[in-house]
């Protein structure tokens, strides 16, 4: 059981159960406080509040937990994680960008960075490969990623092709993502992406000076002016076009250099985007734009900043999203995704240009996480079974911790470059990822009091 506080609101989450509960004063009192039996707890707030309000919350909480939602017993101790099966694959198309962006974790665009295409090939065996690892699962995923993947785009129109030519043939209904930073969002390319319902993330740090400060050109200058057009476009004719086309996310990265990251949430708010997700930057903490445990109590103040500012944008447009606060605490995700996350290294890889298989795009390029490659199949099982096996049950750090059921472990990519091991959470993603949770639990009482009003 968690108690907190946000905005002056005191919330109680049941971690074993999901259940998120708003408490007044003698509840509060007494989920908190260290007292004796009935009789005791009475006596105790007796000088504070009347006695029926105390009987009051007693009963509450007793029927709280009777019903289950409150102390409610670890519903998986014996927990083993399911036999490895494919669900998604991520094919790093392109090592290329047209952008030089100074906090790329892939250098790509930058001087004497590998400048090479996936062939249609190897993308065409990794479909294969998906089909073939994905066991009875009927609805598989392929996301496009670079680098800038709109570089290679008869590869990709290639793939979606072949991908639901051999997915019919196998009972396999494929979905499609790309990762664009926006500058080939061409008006053909913007089309083919809308007609074949293929899933958008737009790469858009917020205002002009927190996106050019590190989204710079290849030349050095600033890519705001460019992008943001090609952007707008893109959204405005997804808005607009008739049936089934596929979401579409605003992906922007926060860095010590705007920690007042609410600001630029409210700048693409703004400019007239609904999807919006801002995510901290992954780098070893020497980076001069790395966050610090140093910078946690601003990046505290500014996930409670931002979720004022979000329920602000939902009053005035009930559509808007920010990712990070859209629990949903009633249907919540799978047990394996609850408890291991993304599955990288076992339900989701990544495919270089050449075919090499990693747990993910944060590991391309790393041969100790090479599983193997698309033509031979993933030659690396033990590898396969340690992050099988790195699930919040087999982390200390995480088996006691109230978040466990929402955050499913962390990040591997940012525990390994923290501590040298996918096995112990980063403690500087914990404790940012802990009070974002806060805050979206925040959201969701203050979402469910509006709809109650």
């Amino acid at each position: 059981m968690h108690c907190f506080e946000v905005h002056n609101t005191r919330l109680v989450l049941d971690a074993h159960s999901i259940s998120l509960h708003e408490v007044d004063g003698p509840a509060w009192e007494i989920l908190t406080g260290r007292f004796g039996g009935r009789p005791e707890t009475v006596q105790a707030l007796r000088e504070r509040y009347p006695a029926a309000e105390i009987e009051g919350a007693l009963g509450e909480i007793e029927a709280l937990r009777d019903q289950g939602l409150l102390f409610a017993p670890d519903p998986h101790p014996n927990y083993q994680p399911p036999p490895p099966e494919a669900k998604a694959l991520c094919l790093y198309v392109s090592h290329h960008c047209n952008l030089a962006c100074r906090y790329c974790f892939a250098r790509a665009g930058h001087p004497g960075a590998v400048r090479k295409l996936m062939p249609p090939g190897v993308a065409r065996r990794a479909v294969d490969l998906l089909i073939r690892g994905s066991g009875a699962r009927r609805r598989v995923e392929i996301d496009f990623f670079g680098g800038e993947p709109l570089l290679n785009l008869p590869v990709v129109r290639d793939t979606i092709r072949y991908a639901r030519h051999r997915g019919a043939e196998a009972g396999k209904h494929f979905g499609f993502t790309v990762t664009t930073n926006g500058l080939s969002l061409t008006p053909e390319v913007r089309r083919f992406l809308l007609d074949n319902e293929v899933n958008v993330v737009l790469s858009l740090d917020g205002r002009p000076e927190a996106h050019d400060r590190w989204r710079r050109t290849p030349g050095g200058g600033g890519s705001h002016r460019e992008v943001l057009p090609n952007i707008r476009d893109y959204v405005s004719e997804w808005k607009s076009g008739p049936g089934s086309r596929g979401y579409y996310y605003i992906r922007g990265t926060f860095t010590r250099q705007n920690l007042d990251f609410a600001a630029d949430f409210r700048y693409l708010a703004e400019q007239g985007f609904r999807n919006i997700s801002l995510e901290p930057v992954l780098a070893p903490e020497e980076e001069e734009y790395a966050l610090s445990e140093r910078d946690l109590p601003r990046v505290r103040a500014e996930y409670e900043r931002l979720a004022a500012v979000y329920l602000e944008a939902l009053r005035a447009d009930p559509a808007a999203r920010f990712f990070h606060f859209d629990l949903d605490l009633d249907a919540g995700s799978c047990l394996p995704k609850r408890l291991s996350g993304c599955g990288a290294g076992h339900a989701y890889l990544a495919v270089d240009a050449d075919g090499g298989l990693f747990p993910c795009h944060q590991f391309v390029g790393q041969r100790g996480f090479l599983l193997g490659d698309v033509f031979s199949g993933v030659v690396r099982a033990d590898l396969v079974d340690d992050f099988r096996q790195a699930h919040v049950y087999n982390k200390k750090e995480c088996s006691g911790c109230w978040a466990k059921f929402l955050c499913s472990g962390g990040c591997h990519a940012q525990a390994f470059l923290e501590n040298g091991s996918i096995h112990h959470p980063s403690r500087l993603g914990c404790a940012a990822m802990r009070h974002r949770l806060e805050c979206a639990l925040y959201v969701q009482a203050r979402k469910s009091q509006d709809a109650g009003a």
